[in-house]
């Protein structure tokens, strides 16, 4: 599937959604409801299907069930995300109405550097075999500490990147509606000015989060398959599903405490995928059962057994509207 054809003609439908997406349905910003987001992420999902049935069709079982394996993985892999733009948009009080543009903009940006991100490892497994056994093993780390991991609070505060922005980019202390730049004077006396919005800090955040996640869930997907089409198709569709996604669970997202425990084998299973793959290759269709299956039963099991203490939500509507940022 390297055939020019199938990128130029897979990227301008994804370009064609987003314009559609941001031009017509959400040319004003607004609070997007549960009803809403249901109704965009059965779209997205829809979407995806339709594509991996048009590969199964045109190529065939193997880089459909490929595609479907990878797209599963990277959409459970998305689930961590989600609890990390809650937390920012909590924490900057980020009014529910200005929510989804930080995140189309912000899964925009991240289109573009996985993008990157994925070529640069297509280019290591080609010319470097063994890589793979890097990123296998990688990835059985990653599981391992996931599963080992209690939950530590998160401070955006803490980020690197953010104090950097700081230190060379004035920040207003107010949201101006849609708006990352504006021009204002940060003190009585001072000139105008070109100055950030808190809106920019919230999508830099972002940005440099979607890329930590990054870091494991495009090894992850070169476990499942080595074309790098099916790598980067399925992030996409996963990605573009994200936004309806958070606004479906931001409610309900800390209920599912053993979901991480599911992530972990899972993550690990394809580590271990990789680093056997010279002497054992796992059929495609097993790997595919194995990963919904773990990922279901963590869902489910999450439902029966209540969590030791009772987990912080934080909810999109919740966030407090007064436009003053921490």
């Amino acid at each position: 599937m390297s055939s020019p054809i199938w990128w130029v003609a897979f990227n301008a439908l994804i370009l064609t959604l987003l314009a559609l997406d941001l031009g017509v349905f959400h040319r004003r910003g607004h609070a997007v409801g549960v009803r809403e987001a249901l109704t965009w992420s059965a779209i997205w999902v829809s979407l995806a299907i339709a594509f991996g049935v048009g590969i199964w069709w045109k190529l065939g079982q193997q880089p459909a069930l490929e595609f479907f394996t990878g797209y599963l993985v990277e959409e459970a892999l998305s689930v961590d995300n989600l609890f990390v733009f809650i937390m920012i948009f909590g924490y900057f009080r980020v009014p529910a109405e200005l929510q989804h543009r930080v995140l189309f903009w912000g899964i925009l940006g991240a289109l573009v550097m996985r993008g990157a991100m994925i070529a640069t490892g297509a280019l290591l497994l080609e010319r470097f075999h063994w890589v793979i056994y890097i990123f296998g093993a990688f990835l059985v780390i990653t599981g391992i500490r996931m599963a080992l991991s209690s939950g530590e609070a998160i401070e955006p505060e803490a980020n690197p990147v953010l104090r950097l922005l700081r230190r060379f980019i004035p920040v207003t202390t107010r949201f101006h509606g849609e708006k990352f730049f504006v021009r204002e004077a940060l003190r009585p006396g001072e000139a105008v000015r070109r100055v950030a919005t808190p809106l920019f800090v919230v999508l830099v955040l972002v940005e440099t989060t979607d890329v930590v996640f990054a870091l494991d869930s495009i090894p992850a997907i070169f476990g499942v398959t080595r074309d790098p089409f099916l790598v980067y198709s399925s992030n996409v569709f996963a990605i573009l599903g994200l936004r309806s996604l958070y606004f479906v669970l931001a409610g309900v997202i800390g209920k599912f405490h053993l979901l991480k425990y599911g992530l972990s084998v899972v993550l690990s299973f394809v580590g271990v995928k990789m680093i056997i793959a010279e002497w054992y290759k796992i059929p495609i269709g097993i790997a595919l059962g194995v990963v919904a299956l773990v990922l279901l039963a963590s869902v489910l099991l999450s439902l029966v057994i209540p969590p030791k203490e009772p987990p912080p939500t934080v909810s999109p509507d919740a966030t407090a509207n007064d436009g003053a940022a921490p």
